[in-house]
């Protein structure tokens, strides 16, 4: 019944919502000082309102009008030109220019950008997988991924440069890239960050990196966000101190909790068990992602699928490291949970566009299909 009367709706992976609803709630009650008028709490809760409108809309799309070369190139350009425009007209918060301040919110094309590509890497590797022995396709995708991520790094991002990449390789391990090609990325790899560090990085990136392979030099310092955010992690031992009760975050020690460190104070209010049942949200999201894309109509939408979820593991990898001291700091979001609306919403809205394909995905019948584009 609800089947008929709701079509499009009822290919919408409700596990797969629920779990992301639940780690939008986890930050939501983690940022939340329940003690007096919370600046972020209230703001999240109007953008998480948001993303799950954008999250339906995109989900009603019929979103194979994106496998056309043409939209995917004008996506692309936008996106470049949005970067570019940044340095003339974005607002500069912490050092760093990569939002736009549009008056009643702050739009960081960053999160669009890294949507983006995912959509363009689909696209070309859907069409050449066949031919990813060609080092040739390892080169232009690379351009393409090289390109934002030098002009993300410039603000400068550092953290939405190393996602940017991060993309860019798993998708490109998984349409198949001899051993050979791969050990000269990894070369290249190599040679572009001693190359960074001899003329890219910042004083303070360079000590970051340095205090990460030396933390107990500066503590006061550039290691000072590091020591607190592991000190909040450890100190929630197996049970957490309890909601609300985390005091690196609410007595200010752990700075930016709400956003950079926020599964440090997560992990000191919930203790190794609520981490636990975090990773398992986290799992879930994966995992359906990667079923959804299993099923995808054509290569372009399984591409697009395994991409999200490179795109969604890589941002968490590189957070909880950075939380519990395993890699510098460089200051990344983790999915659903830091506050934000433009990553909020991006999330959403990918999921909605991975929902949409569901919806013409392999394993529905076809006189379903039929009747859904007829409107029965």
């Amino acid at each position: 019944m609800f089947a008929r009367l709701f079509p499009r709706l009822f290919h919408i992976d409700w596990v797969l919502l629920g779990a992301s609803v639940l780690l939008v709630a986890a930050g939501l009650v983690t940022m939340n000082s329940f003690v007096d008028d919370n600046y972020f709490f209230d703001k999240q809760l109007i953008w998480g309102a948001v993303a799950l409108i954008a999250f339906v809309f995109a989900s009603l799309i019929d979103w194979r009008f994106l496998r056309r070369r043409d939209v995917i190139v004008a996506l692309f350009v936008v996106s470049s030109g949005l970067l570019i425009l940044l340095f003339g007209l974005g607002e500069i918060t912490k050092g760093a220019q990569s939002r736009f301040d549009i008056g009643f919110f702050d739009f960081q094309p960053t999160d669009l950008v890294k949507l983006v590509l995912i959509l363009l890497l689909a696209k070309y590797f859907s069409r050449r997988h066949v031919e990813i022995a060609h080092i040739r396709h390892i080169i232009v995708s690379g351009a393409y991924a090289g390109f934002l991520s030098i002009l993300i790094f410039l603000q400068p991002d550092f953290g939405s440069a190393i996602i940017i990449v991060a993309i860019w390789f798993g998708m490109v391990l998984l349409a198949g890239i001899s051993a050979k090609h791969l050990l000269g990325v990894l070369f290249l790899g190599t040679l572009a960050l001693s190359l960074l560090w001899s003329f890219g990085f910042e004083d303070y990136q360079k000590q970051r990196i340095l205090t990460f392979l030396h933390p107990l030099t500066d503590l006061h310092g550039a290691g000072y966000n590091a020591y607190q955010s592991t000190v909040a992690v450890g100190s929630g031992e197996w049970w957490g101190k309890g909601i609300g009760y985390g005091t690196q975050s609410k007595l200010q020690f752990l700075p930016e909790y709400e956003t950079d460190f926020i599964f440090a104070a997560f992990a000191e209010e919930w203790g190794f068990v609520g981490v636990t049942l975090l990773f398992v949200l986290y799992g879930i999201v994966i995992v359906r992602i990667l079923a959804a894309a299993m099923r995808g109509a054509t290569n372009f939408e399984v591409l697009y699928g395994v991409g999200l979820a490179i795109y969604f593991m890589s941002h968490i990898v590189i957070h909880v490291g950075i939380n519990v001291g395993l890699l510098p700091v460089t200051g990344t979001t983790i999915p659903f949970m830091s506050y934000g609306g433009s990553h909020l919403i991006t999330e959403f809205v990918a999921l909605g566009i991975l929902m949409g394909m569901r919806r013409y995905s392999r394993a529905v019948h076809k006189e379903d299909m039929k009747n859904e584009f007829l409107g029965m």
